[in-house]
């Protein structure tokens, strides 16, 4: 009688886990932020909100005729601020 081989097991593993632990040191930099960082990610968000604030105030000036040669509606203007931010 003849059978699949297909179905077959197979001894040997397919594969391998390796467990590894980090260092100390890096450990630490992820679970608590230096003081740098904190203060790199305020810096950040306080520009990213200077520049959503400056682009709706640009925007907000314009007459509706120059919004709509950029292709921009009136109601579009903050979502239109905050893809400049996301940039």
């Amino acid at each position: 009688m003849s059978y699949c081989r297909c179905f077959e097991t197979i001894e040997r593993p397919m594969f391998h886990i390796i467990e590894t632990t980090p260092e100390p040191s890096k450990v630490a930099d992820v679970r608590k932020p230096s003081g740098t960082r904190i203060i790199m990610n305020v810096a950040r968000s306080f520009n990213n909100w200077r520049k959503f604030r400056q682009t709706i105030t640009e925007l907000g000036r314009m007459s509706a005729r120059e919004l709509q040669d950029l292709g921009i509606d009136r109601v579009d203007i903050r979502s239109v601020a905050r893809a400049s931010v996301a940039r």
